[in-house]
């Protein structure tokens, strides 16, 4: 099994792979933003929010991750390292 650590390492690898990067995204004064914000080439953004498999956000951080999308910003909860490469590409292609 995968600890969220695993999973947030590997989504930075697999962002660097193309040629990104997924800074830890921790708001000073704003609890429950998600972990990594993800940058890709070509200006597309999107926020990551790393859980061990099977666990889910808490209360708080899905009220960020609906404030966040309001604004139009993509939100990906990832729990499992085979959802990276997907998520990945639908954030660049939207």
């Amino acid at each position: 099994m995968r600890s969220e650590k695993q999973i947030e390492q590997k989504l930075a690898r697999e962002v660097k792979r193309y040629g990104g990067i997924a800074p830890k995204f921790t708001p000073p004064g704003f609890d429950g933003m998600p972990d990594r914000i993800i940058l890709l080439p070509g200006g597309h953004i999107a926020f990551a929010e790393l859980k061990a498999p099977g666990r889910k956000p808490r209360k708080l951080q899905y009220a960020r991750h609906r404030m966040l999308r309001r604004l139009g910003f993509q939100v990906y909860v990832i729990d499992n390292p085979e959802q990276i490469g997907g998520v990945i590409n639908e954030i660049l292609t939207t």
